[in-house]
């Protein structure tokens, strides 16, 4: 089967990530798949390529991009879009093609776009244009019918899936000492990890003052560390979020990483993932955690509880409450035993519920059912 994925970005992000496993997946599985995006540095283009993929380009955003898309969904048996932007310009490109009948849109978030007025009668008519659409957990299903106005009998949800491989792998022997020297930090800190892109989405500022509200607690506060990994490539929210750590003079109790491709040994060297999101499509860096035996510390939006069990495999507070998310991480650092049980129990969860092989089963089970899928 020929296979061409569009998406907005090929910079580093979830959804990103997520279509780097389904390349890998399904070149492994003998498809012949290319991959297409419209923006952004491509930092991932190699990983791509890599994984796989015969062909990665880079084809813009004005009507160039929408002739290029036009031939690219000509040449394919089956057209996957990612992200608003990708499936707006495919959704066109794909009808104009003739190609409606092998088209399927991939929605990886509840984006907060849909819920304008003007943004969500438009997205009703593109985003009915694909003949399936496939919604990563049952909240972006719901919230995609309501806002996006999409007709609920053409959608189908496959839940994000990880190779837990190397998380099990840095999680057997995780490289505590290492990781805290290379942080300048002592070897009994109890680490906090955040891996995310620094958006409003994720509230960088609510972690912040949750942890300063915690490093004042006498029992654990002084031992309390905080990792952040990540960067904002289309915007001033890593130099919001410093400034921030800096007028609540954090210090070097919080390091910003930046951009690493070393997570799983830095996740799984942490005591706790933690990530005050307001909005969440699934969250693949919590099944990532999940799988290095790391407890959750989150909130309870969105897909996250479809993910995170609250007092199993993590614990979920309301967002934007900076004082109830330090309650929770501090509830966590304080039963280390308890903390050990919440992160056996995440890593079962993940390899029942969200592996690799299934998520790319599923996927191409959805591929099945296009109307034109088989070409002649």
């Amino acid at each position: 089967m020929r296979i061409q994925h569009v998406i907005t970005t090929l910079d580093v992000g979830g959804a990103e990530v997520h279509l780097l496993s389904q390349v890998r997946g399904q070149v492994a599985r003998g498809h012949a798949v290319r991959v297409a995006y419209l923006k952004g540095e491509g930092r991932l283009a190699q990983d791509f390529r890599d994984a796989g993929a015969s062909a990665v380009e880079r084809v813009g955003q004005g009507p160039s991009a929408l002739l290029t898309l036009r031939g690219l969904c000509r040449d394919a048996d089956v057209v996957h879009s990612h992200l608003l932007k990708a499936d707006a310009v495919t959704a066109l490109a794909a009808t104009s093609a003739g190609a409606r009948g092998r088209l399927v849109s991939g929605k990886h978030n509840d984006e907060r776009a849909l819920l304008r007025p003007w943004v969500s009668r438009i997205h009703g008519v593109l985003g009915n244009l694909p003949s399936l659409t496939i919604a990563l957990s049952d909240h972006v299903r719901r919230f995609v019918e309501e806002h996006g106005r999409v007709d609920p009998g053409r959608m189908r949800r496959v839940y994000y899936g990880i190779d837990p491989s190397a998380w099990l792998a840095a999680g057997a022997a995780p490289e505590r000492a290492a990781v805290r020297a290379e942080f300048g930090w002592p070897e009994d800190a109890v680490v906090l990890t955040c891996v995310a892109r620094f958006a409003e989405q994720k509230a960088h500022e609510v972690l912040l003052r949750a942890f300063d509200a915690a490093r004042r607690d006498e029992r654990v506060g002084e031992r309390l560390r905080l990792l952040l990994v990540g960067d904002d490539p289309f915007g001033d929210g890593r130099q919001r979020a410093e400034d921030e750590a800096s007028r609540l003079e954090l210090g070097r109790r919080v390091h910003f990483a930046g951009i690493r491709r070393d997570v799983p040994r830095l996740v799984a060297a942490s005591d706790q993932f933690v990530m005050a999101s307001r909005w969440e499509g699934l969250g693949l860096v919590f099944l990532e955690a999940m799988a290095a035996r790391v407890p959750v510390v989150s909130t309870e939006v969105s897909a996250i509880p479809e993910v995170v069990v609250h007092g199993e495999t993590g614990l979920l507070v309301p967002p934007d409450e900076p004082g109830r998310f330090a309650a929770a991480v501090l509830e966590v650092a304080l039963d280390t035993e308890r903390a050990a049980a919440m992160g056996a129990a995440g890593e079962a969860r993940v390899l029942e519920h969200f592996g690799l092989d299934r998520m790319v089963d599923e996927t191409l089970a959805v591929y099945e059912q296009l109307p034109e899928r088989a070409r002649p």
